[in-house]
C-alpha cells in the first residue's frame, strides 16, 4: 500500500513576536534579514496585513538573497505552488537546494519529494532517499513518513518493512496522520511487525480522531469484526458514519448494510437506499448491486422518499442525509 506523497513546507516565522507590522517593516527596510522574512510571512498568511502572495515573494526574496535559509525554503515553496509568481519547478528546486544545503529540514524534504516525483529534476529514487533521510534525521515528520514509504516500496533502498515501520513510528509519534494510519495497517497485516489487532486499532484510532476518513472507515471494520476490540455494531456504525460524511464510498456502502440489516441501528430501507445511492455515485459496484436488491423490497413511496433524501444528501455534500 502506498499513499500519495505529500508536499508540505513549514512557512517558518523565525522571530515573529509582539512586534507590530510597522516596527517589523521598519527593520526590514533597513535590510534586517529576519525582519524581511517575517514581513514575507505576514503577507503570506495575512497576519497584520491583507494576504498578498506577490508581496510575500518580494520580501522572502530580499531575505533569501542575504542567505536566510527559511526564506530560501519559503521562496522555493512559492515557486513550487505558483503563489505570487508563475509556477516554476526548476526555480523552486534552486531555492530549496540553497536552503537544504544550509540544513533546512523542510527544504531537504521538498528536494527529496522533487527527486521522488521528477519535478524540476529527473526522477531519482536514490537522491530522494538521500534528502528525505537528511530531513528525517532532524526529526521532520513528513520526511520520516516518506522515507518509510521508500523502504516499504523498495524505492531507492532495498525493500524493508521493519525499517519502514521504524520511520512510520517516528512520524506517527509526532502526530503525523498518514503515518499513524499506515502504522495501523502494518500491525493489521503483520508487515514489518508481528500482526497485532490491538496495536492496529490504537494507531487507526489516533488517525481517526484527527479526522482521517480512511482510518475512520477501517476502525469501523475493526469494530464490526471484533478485531482488536470487542465486537460492537454501534461503534462500527459510528465510525462508518464519520467516514461516510466525508465521502468515503466504502463506508457509505457499509452504512447501507447496517441500515438494511438493522445492525447498530434500527432497520431503515430509506436510509439504506440513501447511502447505497451515495456510494453508487462514486462508482461503487457493490452499492449499485445492493440498490437493485433493495428496491423490490421497498414501497413506491419509500423509493420516492429515498430518492428525495439522496438528492439532498448529495447536494449538501453529505451534510443533510437523515
Amino acid at each position: 500500500m502506498k499513499y500519495i506523497l505529500i508536499l508540505t513546507v513549514l512557512l517558518a516565522s523565525t522571530t515573529i513576536a509582539a512586534a507590530t507590522f510597522d516596527e517589523t517593516m521598519a527593520a526590514a527596510k533597513q535590510g534586517e534579514a529576519y525582519a524581511q522574512h517575517n514581513i514575507g510571512y505576514m503577507y503570506d498568511n495575512g497576519e497584520g496585513v491583507p494576504e498578498n502572495d506577490a508581496e510575500a515573494v518580494k520580501w522572502y526574496r530580499k531575505a533569501a538573497d542575504q542567505g536566510l535559509a527559511e526564506s530560501q525554503s519559503n521562496l522555493g515553496y512559492m515557486y513550487d505552488n505558483g503563489a505570487g509568481v508563475p509556477e516554476n519547478d526548476a526555480e523552486a528546486f534552486e531555492w530549496y537546494r540553497k536552503a537544504a544545503d544550509q540544513g533546512n529540514a523542510p527544504a531537504q524534504h521538498n528536494i527529496g519529494y522533487m527527486y521522488d516525483n521528477g519535478n524540476g529534476v529527473p526522477e531519482n529514487d536514490t537522491e530522494a532517499v538521500k534528502w528525505y533521510r537528511k530531513a528525517a534525521d532532524q526529526g521532520y515528520a513528513n520526511a520520516q513518513y516518506n522515507l518509510g514509504l521508500m523502504y516499504a516500496n523498495g524505492e531507492g533502498v532495498p525493500e524493508n518493512d521493519a525499517e519502514a515501520v521504524k520511520w512510520y513510528r517516528k512520524a506517527a509519534d509526532q502526530g503525523h496522520i498518514n503515518a499513524q494510519s499506515t502504522l495501523g495497517w502494518m500491525y493489521n497485516n503483520g508487515n514489518g511487525v508481528p500482526e497485532n489487532y490491538a496495536e492496529a486499532v490504537k494507531w487507526y484510532r489516533k488517525a481517526a480522531d484527527q479526522g482521517q476518513a480512511y482510518a475512520q472507515s477501517i476502525l469501523g471494520n475493526m469494530y464490526s469484526a471484533g478485531n482488536g476490540v470487542p465486537e460492537s455494531y454501534a461503534e462500527a456504525f459510528k465510525w462508518y458514519r464519520k467516514a461516510a460524511d466525508q465521502g468515503r464510498a466504502d463506508a457509505q456502502n457499509e452504512l447501507g448494510y447496517f441500515y438494511y440489516n438493522g445492525e447498530g441501528v434500527p432497520t431503515n430501507f430509506i436510509s439504506a437506499y440513501v447511502w447505497w445511492s451515495m456510494a453508487k455515485t462514486q462508482a461503487d459496484t457493490d452499492a449499485a448491486g445492493n440498490l437493485e436488491t433493495l428496491k423490490p423490497k421497498m414501497t413506491k413511496q419509500q423509493i420516492a422518499d429515498g430518492q428525495a433524501l439522496a438528492a439532498k444528501c448529495y447536494e449538501s455534500n453529505y451534510k443533510d442525509c437523515d
